[in-house]
């Protein structure tokens, strides 16, 4: 398997590291060669702590400046992960659009931008769909692939079928939507959350312990419709008459975000959100962080 991942920030080193673990020979393509050295060093060591300190081959990846390579025969998959701006991936996927050989799927990482956007109006706009990770990408399993207005339903089965060979959890949206699937469920948890902080329900730290040691729990094991499977759909829809007229349905962002970042108190990238941070404790954090989700992801795997 070869894939070609366009990008040499946080995402696309990420991206490149899993997909070295699954044993992927990757090109890592980018504007700088400087900043793709780097971006391969920490691919290489996220790899390696991916199957437990085991180096990875060096001629399993190889770096590039975008502008300097065409050698695209044999590439199964190419990735974007470039800065979130729409017009420099329209920029970036028209070029592919004329380099890329016309049977090799294209997808974006973008969070933000609909690939029906960024593609529009391509040649070949059918084979280009959204490749949506979630940080950090070398541990979060589930990869969103997303069916745009002109992609081809066949294509996005194909890529689906790559992400699994190489370890990752894809799912396959069928609709080019804002917030594609996980990102949808997650902002309406988070707006109930908010509110709930906003009207002094509870803290920030009771809302992570409910979440974590309740509904979060369970979902290490078992997704929310197996699990009502189990709890039966029946107590779920008496629950729901009861609480369903009093949840969050505010249009508007939450006041106690929006205060945030306007005061610019974005969480840790500002030494402030709803809590202060020092470098130390936000290396602590991380790295428990990155811990805990290696350990669920071998949990999940058993299942």
């Amino acid at each position: 398997m070869k894939i070609a991942v366009i990008g040499s920030g946080i995402m696309g080193a990420g991206i490149v590291g899993g997909f070295l673990a699954g044993g992927a020979h990757v090109v890592l393509l980018g504007r700088s060669a400087s900043k793709c050295e780097d971006a391969k060093t920490r691919a290489l060591e996220l790899a390696a702590g991916l199957r437990g300190g085991t180096a990875i081959a060096l001629d399993l990846i190889e770096c590039a400046q975008i502008d300097d390579w065409d050698d695209w025969q044999g590439v199964d998959l190419v990735i974007e992960t470039v800065t979130e701006d729409l017009a420099l991936k329209q920029a970036l996927f028209a070029a592919l659009d004329a380099r890329v050989p016309a049977g090799v799927p294209i997808g974006s990482n973008s969070s933000g931008y609909p690939i029906s956007k960024i593609a529009a109006g391509l040649k070949t706009r059918s084979r280009m769909l959204g490749a949506h990770y979630f940080m950090p990408a070398h541990i979060v399993p589930l990869v969103e692939v997303v069916l745009g207005a002109d992609s081809d339903p066949a294509v996005g089965e194909k890529v689906c079928a790559i992400f699994r060979a190489l370890g990752k959890k894809p799912v396959l949206v069928k609709k080019d939507i804002p917030g594609f699937l996980a990102n949808r469920i997650q902002h309406a948890m988070m707006r109930e959350a908010l509110a709930l902080i906003d009207s002094g329900i509870a803290s920030p730290e009771d809302v992570d312990l409910a979440v974590r040691y309740s509904f979060g729990f369970r979902f290490a094991a078992i997704g929310p419709i197996l699990q009502k499977e189990i709890s039966g759909w029946d107590t779920t829809y008496n629950a729901a008459r009861e609480i369903y007229p009093s949840l969050s349905n505010t249009a508007s962002v939450p006041r106690c975000l929006a205060e945030r970042y306007a005061q610019g108190k974005y969480g840790m990238k500002s030494g402030e959100g709803f809590m202060k941070w020092s470098a130390e404790e936000i290396k602590q954090t991380r790295a428990g962080y990155d811990a805990r989700l290696k350990a669920a992801f071998e949990i999940l795997k058993s299942g």
